[in-house]
């Protein structure tokens, strides 16, 4: 071949390699990913310590069996006459704790994120008091979601590669374990610390994500015994394995993100990671109930927070073919994931009324924030405006049911706001724990309220932050505020619960005092522990993989 024919050739075939790996690149990248996935030994029996024989005689303290869905909407359940492809997946177990107990009609979360809303509950802290502002995440996440949009696109969304450097060190590094620096503060008191010390023996099963370093970890956090994974999302089966349905989101880089770089794993106390056996959220059940068994006859804290129904979409096989009246896939792999959550529930319900632990259990149900805009399903949250990464009420407005016979009056009703800061200081009534003195406390004890024996409201204020993006709700009245978009959106939630109509033009001097109220909280808060490295567009009236369109609405999300 002469020497012009070399010339030509050789950028003709690295032309073509480049347009091949552009074209597979998302197959590339996963390749990648796996490949630098931690090793995962097989499944192996979990031993749970076992308390005494017989229970004490006379009265004992109350169990408290805390359950935390994973970026369930408002809508998922059928408690409300809702529910999943309009009311095709009943959701009886979720729905009985309401129905036995108080229905709290104004619950809401700690965050319209994962972690920070979790911290919330934990600490029954405001994050900001501690830093924990932002969702923990590998740079490659974020650097994927601040970087990707869909053509056609009006509103992109932003990567911050100047803050790595304010990154703390450690958590850049291209290996898993990087994102474990980002972290909850060893200082702060979980209700899992402050339980044990009162004599309870705490549990945790699930996801964590509150941060992997020394001392921050569940079993270093105040649970004498942990079964669950560290990060915010865990597959709940091999993607290939033959008892499972998947249902991706070609639109959104959280999901492509996620299905190459989850393992499936648990661990268990802190040990080398192994395979849980079968689905994971009847894997964490079926090991729930051998741990209230095991201590039927001491009081137990259980917080009990499967990654159901977070995304990636995966159901088994037989909840998925009992749904066949839904026609659309990645509804019906929704809504057989939402059905096996129930079924879970309610096993862990049988268990505590099998051995006679009903009358003393406080049971806690909950979400950490609403249902998530980015798996495109568009009525999760309904009746409500918003999905999670917002504060419009879709986002942080949950389900929020407690549980104690005897003490809460069935088919109760809670009319006035309160948030996940306050599980902390109701479970810390309930056992007779007081409240650490050293710090601000953020929630208070529900109980004398739902029981009548305090009135007025629990909170005149509520807030919320995640970065620029700051919310406080006084009275009826919430005003959100934008910093990057110089917007601020203000509503009357007792005349307008859907956020349908905006008052900022029409009630100023009311706006203006609200920026007053966030500017005074901002003023107790501390610098966050890491910065915000992606800011990006969540639209508010219709889910990801639908168009954008010019004059809608939607906020900017910090992370």
């Amino acid at each position: 071949m002469k020497l012009w024919s070399w010339l030509l050739a050789v950028p003709l075939a690295i032309c073509a390699a480049l347009g091949f790996a552009y074209l597979n690149r998302e197959t590339i990248f996963a390749m990648i990913a796996h490949s630098k996935l931690p090793h995962v030994g097989p499944n192996h029996p979990v031993t749970w310590a076992e308390g005494p024989p017989v229970p004490p005689a006379g009265p004992r303290p109350p169990n408290v069996v805390f359950i935390l869905a994973d970026d369930m909407g408002f809508n998922d359940i059928t408690f409300r006459g809702g529910g999943v492809a309009r009311g095709a997946v009943p959701t009886p177990n979720i729905d009985s704790i309401g129905r036995q107990g108080v229905d709290f009609l104004a619950g809401y979360c700690g965050n319209a994120t994962c972690a920070p809303s979790r911290a919330a509950i934990m600490t029954g802290r405001y994050p900001t008091r501690f830093g924990f502002e932002f969702t923990p995440a590998p740079v490659g996440f974020e650097k994927m979601v601040g970087t990707e949009s869909q053509p056609g696109d009006i509103v992109k969304p932003k990567f911050f590669k100047d803050r790595l450097a304010q990154m703390p060190p450690g958590s850049t590094a291209a290996k898993a374990e990087a994102v474990d620096v980002l972290s909850v503060p060893s200082s702060e008191i979980t209700i899992a610390k402050l339980l044990r010390g009162q004599g309870y023996h705490t549990l945790h099963f699930g996801k964590w994500h509150l941060g992997g370093l020394k001392g921050s970890r569940p079993e270093d956090m105040g649970f004498d015994e942990s079964l669950g994974f560290i990060a915010g999302a865990s597959m709940y089966l091999p993607e290939k394995d033959k008892g499972v349905e998947n249902s991706k989101q070609p639109w959104d880089p959280i999901d492509r993100f996620l299905w190459p770089n989850l393992p499936y794993q648990v661990q268990f106390n802190g040990s080398p990671m192994f395979a849980p056996k079968g689905y994971m959220t009847d894997y964490l059940t079926d090991e729930a109930v051998k741990a209230i068994h095991a201590n039927r006859n001491r009081p137990f804290f259980m917080y009990f927070a499967p990654n159901a129904i977070h995304t990636p979409l995966q159901a088994t096989k037989a909840d998925y073919d009992a749904l066949p009246q839904i026609k659309d896939h990645r509804l019906r792999v929704y809504g057989a994931m939402v059905r096996n959550l129930d079924r879970n529930v309610g096993r862990v319900l049988k268990q505590l009324h099998d051995d006679g632990l009903d009358d003393n259990t406080l049971v806690i149900f909950t979400s950490d924030n609403g249902g998530a805009g980015y798996i495109g399903l568009p009525e999760i949250n309904a009746p409500y405006r918003g999905w999670k990464s917002t504060f419009f009420e879709g986002g942080i407005h949950a389900p929020f049911f407690m549980r104690w016979p005897g003490h809460i009056a069935p088919g109760a009703h809670y009319p006035y706001p309160v948030g996940h800061v306050d599980i902390f200081a109701t479970a810390a009534g309930a056992a007779g724990a007081p409240l650490p003195k050293d710090r601000k406390i953020d929630g208070v004890d529900l109980m004398p309220f739902i029981q009548g024996k305090q009135t007025g409201r629990p909170h005149q204020t509520l807030f919320w932050r995640s970065g620029q993006y700051k919310v406080v709700l006084d009275g009826d009245w919430k005003l959100q505020s934008s910093e990057a978009q110089h917007k601020v959106w203000l509503y009357n939630l007792a005349a307008d619960p859907s956020e349908k109509h905006e008052l900022s033009a029409a009630e100023p001097a009311r706006a203006k005092a609200m920026l007053t109220l966030i500017a005074q909280q901002d003023a107790q808060s501390v610098k966050p522990l890491w910065p915000s490295l992606l800011q990006g567009p969540v639209f508010i009236d219709h889910p990801s993989g639908v168009p954008q369109k010019k004059g809608e609405e939607y906020i900017l999300w910090d992370n």
